[in-house]
């Protein structure tokens, strides 16, 4: 009879044990490109990168150019590793065993166990430890392997290179409104008369402007400005010919 018992017992816990559910497995940060809104960078990925599905970014004259959280989470690592490896270096922890890093750097704006948001500049682009020339090393890894990396849920490019336009911490836009005394003001591929027309606005024509930088001086409306807005992917308008309010760059506004 004790046997039975024992029996009957040891059926009760096996099934109590299958019914438990799994814990389901946390879903991947929306991880988004690891620079300033607005701006794009040349992503290169090759098949003999250590390791093999890190990103090395870059662009005309990087050194020095911001570096930001590409998700929410808390840095665990700010570390120098001297003139080898990753050099000045960055990981942060975002949970759910999933962790970036951001290798290579100028300098470090982050302290280990900072909670970190989209759009925090973390350190700058340099070409410390094993590089040989300026450039963000940049991981995505999941219980320390490294995957393949996405931005917005899109997988990157393996393998080649290609250009990645960022819409990280995007929440902070300006507006202007296009005063060109009557006429369309052209709208170009690039900041400067010298890139392809790609299309026109409309006097009066009120726009979102997510970025700006330096480019070809141009004379209009509100005087001579070598300042241009990015209106949309791929399409910018002298600042000249634009009402923000502002005699300059918009405070907030992220540089392209």
């Amino acid at each position: 009879m004790r046997r039975r018992w024992f029996s009957l017992a040891a059926a009760a816990l096996l099934a109590a044990i299958t019914l438990v559910p799994a814990a389901p497995a946390l879903a991947a940060p929306t991880f988004k490109v690891p620079f300033p809104c607005g701006q794009s960078w040349s992503g290169q990925t090759r098949s003999d990168h250590s390791p093999a599905y890190a990103i090395d970014f870059n662009r005309t004259d990087d050194l020095g150019d911001p570096v930001v959280a590409s998700a929410p989470g808390t840095v665990d690592r700010v570390t120098d590793l001297g003139g080898t490896s990753y050099g000045k270096y960055v990981r942060i922890d975002h949970g759910g065993g999933y962790t970036t890093y951001y290798a290579h750097l100028n300098g470090f704006n982050v302290s280990v166990g900072q909670s970190v948001g989209y759009g925090k500049v973390i350190g700058w682009v340099g070409s410390t430890g094993g590089s040989t020339g300026p450039h963000l090393h940049y991981e995505q890894r999941l219980n320390g392997d490294d995957i393949q990396a996405r931005f917005n849920g899109a997988l990157a490019l393996y393998w080649g290179t290609k250009t990645y336009t960022s819409d990280n911490n995007c929440s902070t836009t300006g507006s202007g409104t296009v005063n060109t005394a009557g006429g369309d003001l052209t709208v170009r591929s690039g900041p400067g008369t010298g890139y392809t027309a790609v299309g026109s606005i409309a006097d009066g024509t009120r726009v979102t402007i997510y970025c700006q930088t330096s480019g070809t001086s141009v004379t209009g409306t509100y005087g001579t400005s070598s300042i241009w807005d990015r209106i949309g992917s791929g399409r910018y308008i002298a600042d000249a010919y634009v009402y923000t309010g502002y005699d300059g760059y918009i405070p907030n506004v992220p540089r392209c």
